[in-house]
């Protein structure tokens, strides 16, 4: 048996305003296997996002529990989620978000500042990535200087220079032409095949090709 990464037990999640609740996921039992590339499809507003923020520790439930790698996340504190978001997991996002006051090497660079890495060895993991992915020579340019498919890739080594054990994409190919989307899912697929763990957004039945497996939300629900 593969070693278990994400378990969840009736996971569900509710948004509450003064005249209404909305629950956005419910009742989601999931088991992730490390090394699994998970596609997660289905229409807009099914909770797909807010699934992946509560697989990210971005978001608490409103109920239900979640292990990561057997450690019950519910009851961590804001620091303690944090901590574990930061030396675990690596996020992709449709819309790039890099820091546009920031250079490629310095977006590239944020994750290990974070995790406390030391100057010369940060230098070396950012310096290796962006070579790898031929962007060794943008290492200076800022965002609003890269074509949209420059941008997604600084987007990704960003997301893998603190060699995650899990990557959660959301949309990854959404802002991109067809040949840089299918550049970023060979990206993903080739990041999978060194062992890492993916879980992505789609809506595409292409991009969901890649994945292992694929499961479908409807109306907050994991539809069989």
């Amino acid at each position: 048996m593969e070693e278990l990464l994400i378990q969840t037990e009736n996971l569900t999640k509710s948004f509450l305003t003064e005249e209404l609740e909305t629950t956005a996921v419910r009742n989601i039992n999931l088991q992730i296997e490390k090394g699994e590339f998970v596609a997660v499809m289905g229409p807009s507003g099914c909770g797909k996002t807010t699934l992946l923020n509560l697989l990210g520790l971005i978001d608490r439930p409103t109920s239900g529990t979640y292990s990561y790698k057997g450690e019950g996340a519910e009851s961590l504190t804001e620091n303690q989620m944090t901590r574990l978001r930061r030396g675990n997991m690596g996020f992709i996002f449709q819309n790039f978000n890099l820091v546009d006051e920031l250079n490629v090497a310095e977006n590239v660079e944020l994750p290990l500042i974070f995790m406390g890495v030391k100057r010369k060895e940060r230098r070396k993991r950012v310096g290796a990535i962006l070579n790898s992915l031929k962007m060794g020579h943008r290492s200076s340019h800022y965002p609003q200087q890269l074509s949209g498919g420059q941008q997604q890739r600084v987007a990704f080594a960003r997301a893998i220079v603190n060699q995650p054990s899990l990557l959660l994409a959301d949309e990854p190919t959404g802002n991109l032409d067809s040949k840089n989307g299918w550049m970023m899912l060979d990206l993903l697929a080739e990041h999978n095949r060194d062992g890492g763990t993916i879980i992505m957004v789609t809506h595409s039945p292409k991009d969901a090709s890649y994945a292992h497996r694929c499961i479908h939300l409807h109306d907050g629900q994991i539809k069989n």
